[in-house]
């Protein structure tokens, strides 16, 4: 017998399927050979401080390093506390006796580091010690389960990604765990998260809002002169530009009473620009925000969704090539989107075409290749998912298209020693541009249409005048920037060798990036206006409290993805990798406990219950800052969320007043006052009957 694991339930569904396994049993589906079971997700994960016996939060048990790491069955919280995950522990159960039951395993969870490591937990976890071999693939299309069940891997050649993946993990629970405790206990007051990811991203947003915010705009002028060219007026801007005023005013009123403006020069450059490269997760989710206002996550949801549908590749991918061997099927792909109704008409234009393979190139893909269509032709998308679909769709058609070729005009004029420029640019050829036509953007300047000049030719002049101008600061941050920040984050290191050697690391990677956007919101460290991400008074206070230190190097962090990479691949040790990160998490908490967090953590009300630490009122509930006090006030109670009025008048009068509108567990609606209990929980008092 042989038992197959996938990472969820509906992969499993299509590899019984495919292997002849019909036969459903709770957790598990078995036929024809086979036994094919399921995780979800993560089943295992990291113990916390409390199961090495150690009290969170307490300066002297500082720095946490277990010398060796413990793993629990996933957790999941149950009010305060954190409880095992029932369904969790129940797979497992099911999983142990599946692969008690059989002679081998493959390993059919997402081909990946996290899948791989996924897999691996559950493994050691139940103290298995059947072969197992790697189901490989980067579709889930039958084809492609097929052919990868045809050509399994051994599974050790999988030990380097497990490596890898282990001290991914492992370094971040380490740096997370060490530098949250010591930043709050530093605080004296509210939870400050930092991380090995996050708080240099947090510094990205930050220092770009405080050079936006701190920007000091100084003027300049240039001069305009609206000449006649066939009956229509074009306006042509100076080459030169003026920081004093008066200047330009003297040029200005001298070429006041000229009639003419005469063409000095007429320069054509063509510019040969060839396809974009494929995409891949990260490239992806920077288009979608910029043109469809999706977030990094939400793009990362509705590809995930569309590989688990079998219409894309998988989607984690970091690599914007395919190989020369996925290359023979574009041909056949191209051929499905002649089929699919808005892509129809450019599907046409390439089939049968010379294909080309800027994007094909077998050395830069790495475990999986560029996201492109499946051969399964989807029916039934709409909304974001078909537009996310179309988009990858379009890019694949444009990647293997003929090169576009742009036109580039520079009109140059003068009126006595003054001269002017009008820019212009023209599409010669459409060429891979035909698929979704974009103007390009880089020179606001730039007419589309500039009629033909001639050199020596003299113009009617209709007037000059002066346009005050200012320097612009960077703009804030959208998470398309922020995204492309992250990837290109070793690119501004002063040191060459280093900038050199992290170039392609960038921190975090392709499948992290999005989930780390989203922790700086969730723990209230920047927020979203519009489409822009701004920091908090919180993330503002935390980044100028660790700005200097070593946790938000931006070059550190690119250092270490770079290590990671280099475990992946065989050429770089564990063991070498973590003793770094020991050291690191270690100076890391000498740093930290060493200042105080510039916001004002302080309250004006003492704990009614240890009566010596003051309560922080937070978003979902009000905290003692005593570590010796468990006291919690949760702001949410039947069906209402208090406000920060009806908590002081809790603390302060000892009951809120009358609120209306809570509702029962029955659902019936009633009003009452709240109280503080003598178990120090909140109750209700209700109003005397008249």
């Amino acid at each position: 017998m042989i038992a197959i694991i996938a990472e969820k339930p509906s992969v499993a569904r299509d590899l019984a399927r495919i292997v002849g396994a019909k036969n459903k049993k709770e957790g598990y589906i078995e036929g024809n050979g086979y036994v094919v079971t399921w995780a979800f997700g993560h089943l295992i994960s990291l113990a916390m401080p409390d199961a090495y016996g150690i009290e969170r939060f307490r300066k002297e048990n500082l720095p946490i390093i277990p010398e060796e790491f413990k793993h629990i069955v996933r957790q999941v919280k149950s009010g305060k506390d954190w409880k095992t995950d029932l369904s969790a522990n129940k797979q497992l159960k099911v999983i142990k006796e599946v692969f008690n039951q059989c002679d081998k395993i493959i390993v059919a969870t997402d081909a990946g580091r996290e899948g791989e490591l996924i897999f691996r937990l559950i493994y050691n976890h139940l103290k298995c010690d059947k072969p197992f071999e790697r189901l490989w693939i980067s579709s889930l299309t039958d084809n492609a389960i097929r052919e990868g069940l045809n050509n399994l891997h051994p599974g050790n050649d999988y030990d380097s990604l497990y490596e890898s993946a282990k001290a991914r993990s492992e370094a971040d629970w380490l740096v997370g765990i060490n530098a949250t405790q010591a930043m709050t206990l530093s605080a004296d007051g509210g939870t400050y998260s930092l991380g090995r990811v996050q708080t240099p991203t947090l510094s990205m947003v930050c220092n770009r809002f405080i050079e936006n915010r701190d920007f000091k705009p100084s003027k300049y002028w240039q001069l305009k002169a609206t000449v006649k060219k066939f009956g229509n007026p074009i306006n042509a801007l100076s080459i030169d530009k003026w920081e004093d005023e008066n200047s330009v005013k003297s040029i200005t009123h001298r070429l006041k009473g000229a009639k003419e403006i005469k063409v000095i020069s007429v320069e054509e450059k063509e510019v040969n620009q060839d396809p974009p490269l494929l995409y891949d997760l990260t490239s992806l989710q920077k288009d979608a925000n910029t043109k469809l206002n999706l977030s990094a996550e939400k793009t990362l949801s509705i590809v995930q969704g569309l590989y688990e549908k079998k219409y894309l590749s998988y989607p984690r991918t970091g690599s914007r090539y395919i190989s020369e061997d996925v290359f023979a099927e574009i041909p056949s792909r191209i051929k499905l989107l002649g089929k699919y109704p808005e892509l129809s008409e450019f599907a046409s234009k390439i089939e049968g075409f010379v294909l080309n393979k800027k994007s094909v190139n077998d050395n830069k893909v790495t475990d999986h290749h560029a996201l492109i269509v499946t051969e399964n032709l989807p029916k039934d998308l709409a909304g974001d998912e078909k537009a996310i679909y179309e988009m990858v769709a379009s890019r694949m058609l444009e990647a293997f298209m003929e090169k576009s070729v742009k036109v580039s005009t520079t009109v140059t004029l003068s009126i006595d020693d003054i001269r002017f420029t009008i820019k212009g640019s023209r599409i010669k050829i459409l060429g891979w541009r035909v698929v979704r036509f974009e103007k390009d953007t880089e020179d606001e300047e730039e007419i589309s249409s500039l009629p033909e000049f001639y050199e020596g030719e003299t113009l009617p002049l209709l007037k000059v005048e002066s346009l005050e101008k200012q320097t612009r600061p960077k703009p804030l941050h959208t998470e398309a920037s922020l995204l492309s920040a992250m990837e290109t984050a070793g690119k501004d290191i002063d040191d060459p060798e280093l900038r050199e050697s992290i170039k392609d690391s960038g921190i975090g990677t392709p499948a992290t990036r999005a989930n780390i956007i989203e922790t700086l919101l969730t723990r209230g460290y920047i927020e979203r206006k519009k489409k822009q991400l701004v920091p908090t008074e919180k993330g503002l206070a935390v980044y100028q409290a660790v700005k200097e230190m070593q946790i938000a190097n931006v070059e550190l962090t690119g250092n270490w993805e770079k290590r990671l990479s280099e475990i992946e691949k065989g050429t770089f040790s564990y063991d070498e990798f973590m003793e770094g990160i020991k050291d690191f998490t270690m100076k890391t908490i000498e740093e930290i406990m060493t200042v105080k967090i510039a916001v004002d953590v302080a309250s004006p009300h003492v704990c009614p219950k240890c009566q010596t630490g003051r309560l922080k009122l937070m978003p979902k509930l009000a905290k003692c800052n005593n570590p010796d006090c468990d006291f919690l006030m949760f702001r949410t109670i039947a069906g209402k969320v208090l406000s920060d009025k009806q908590f002081e008048d809790i603390l302060k009068k000892g009951k809120s007043a009358l609120i209306k509108g809570f509702k029962s567990k029955a659902g019936k609606s009633f009003d009452a006052h709240v109280i503080l209990g003598e178990d120090y929980r909140l109750t209700f008092q209700f109003p005397e009957r008249k």
